[in-house]
């Protein structure tokens, strides 16, 4: 068992949160027990994982995408009140990290997903107040477009949508997980052979094809579950608590 403070304290400097320009509010959003047992990790705070947490005796919930966001209505009502309520009334924690698991360079997203992929990292770009959140790579062999779609199938179990913006082999790639499409523009001023992301718009067909580069949209969901899990078992270990990683499938 952890002091929650404890726990919170050590993350947020941990990941570095004081460093990002953020989107919503990045440690701890809703507070509970002051002593960490159970702690359950997941993508996004919806009801089915906080009932899922609550059955699985769970003190505290990891995720990356919490609650407060930018530009919401301020109100505690209808939807999110429903959430807030359950995690009140049940003294559970809720930990939210957004932007900063993203970029960490060994428990984010972009690091998990890419190590999972076989990318070896060289740099970053997208900055984001301090910090670059998207990172580029290599592969070693290049891969062909189509193996590039099968390696995604095979470690997110989902198929990707992709763009084709030439036929040569694909050695050198940018990863954003989520909602980052936008970010295939600079993907493509750094020369890269290939951009892998959660999301598409439509004019990212247009993009990729006119600036020649490769682009894959893997799902935002299928992107984000590895900076939670790899997170929570790097917490799990480090204060001696239990770690469950509840995953709400989600085909977006």
């Amino acid at each position: 068992m952890a002091n929650l403070n404890t726990i919170l304290n050590y993350t947020n400097e941990l990941l570095s949160i004081t460093q990002f320009d953020d989107y919503c509010p990045n440690g701890l959003q809703v507070q509970g027990k002051a002593e960490v047992k159970r702690l359950a990790g997941g993508v996004t705070a919806c009801k089915e994982l906080i009932n899922k947490a609550i059955k699985s005796d769970a003190d505290a919930i990891l995720v990356h995408h919490g609650y407060f966001w930018k530009g919401e209505e301020p109100t505690i009502t209808g939807m999110k009140y429903e959430r807030i309520r359950c995690l009140i009334e049940s003294g559970i924690s809720l930990l939210a990290y957004h932007l900063p698991l993203d970029a960490h360079p060994e428990y984010g997203n972009n690091a998990r997903l890419a190590s999972l992929l076989g990318i070896s990292a060289e740099g970053g770009f997208a900055r984001n107040g301090l910090v670059d959140i998207a990172q580029y790579g290599r592969f070693n062999p290049g891969l062909s477009r189509d193996e590039l779609s099968e390696r995604l199938i095979t470690v997110l179990n989902r198929e990707p949508l992709v763009i084709a913006g030439h036929d040569r082999k694909i050695e050198t790639v940018g990863l954003c997980t989520g909602a980052a499409q936008s970010c295939i523009d600079e993907a493509a001023s750094l020369g890269l052979d290939a951009y892998i992301t959660g999301e598409v718009s439509e004019h990212t067909f247009h993009t990729a094809r006119e600036l020649g580069i490769n682009f894959y949209a893997a799902g935002h969901h299928a992107t984000e579950r590895y900076g939670v899990m790899a997170l929570g078992q790097h917490l799990s270990g480090h204060f001696d608590i239990e770690f469950q990683f509840i995953d709400i499938d989600n085909p977006v």
